[in-house]
């Protein structure tokens, strides 16, 4: 009861004193200015950029699999590609266990790789949260709704 007495006093919801995209110190740090610890950081690293680097290629040849993984990635970045497939429509979550199933057979089939596969995956677990506190919040206002009917009936 307090928080909403503040809210109408501020008018603007809790824990948003300022407009978005306002900020309270207009004459703050701009934009895209990094820590000083973070420039420290990087002054240090830039003089033994080859030594590191060297190091890690060393790392990954004994055998060191993160050492292994970073080179390569390095190596061969990942390029974001294309991929044709039919998917369901998906209008609720109930639609999402038959999108997951096309992307799994689509992998199996060799048509996509496991790693679109999951990044596919991840956009659909993605979607799932978003629906799942969109309900949430929904039974919330119809809950909060009825005690204030309560409220105002028991007044």
């Amino acid at each position: 009861m307090a928080a909403k007495h503040l809210q109408k006093q501020r008018g603007r919801g809790a824990g948003r004193p300022f407009a978005r995209g306002v900020s309270g110190n207009p004459a703050g740090r701009p934009p895209g200015t990094r820590n000083h610890a973070t420039e420290i950081a990087q002054a240090l690293l830039d003089g033994e950029a080859e030594a590191l680097t060297r190091k890690c290629v060393e790392l990954a040849l004994d055998g060191d699999r993160a050492a292994l993984k970073l080179c390569l990635e390095r190596l061969v970045p990942r390029r974001p590609r294309a991929v044709a497939l039919d998917l369901p429509q998906i209008a609720s979550t109930a639609d999402l266990a038959p999108a997951i199933a096309a992307i799994a057979h689509a992998v199996a089939a060799g048509g996509l790789t496991p790693y679109d596969g999951a990044e596919l995956a991840r956009i659909f677990d993605a979607y799932a949260h978003a629906a799942e506190f969109g309900e949430f919040e929904r039974r919330l206002a119809l809950v909060e709704r009825e005690l204030e009917a309560d409220h105002a009936s028991a007044d």
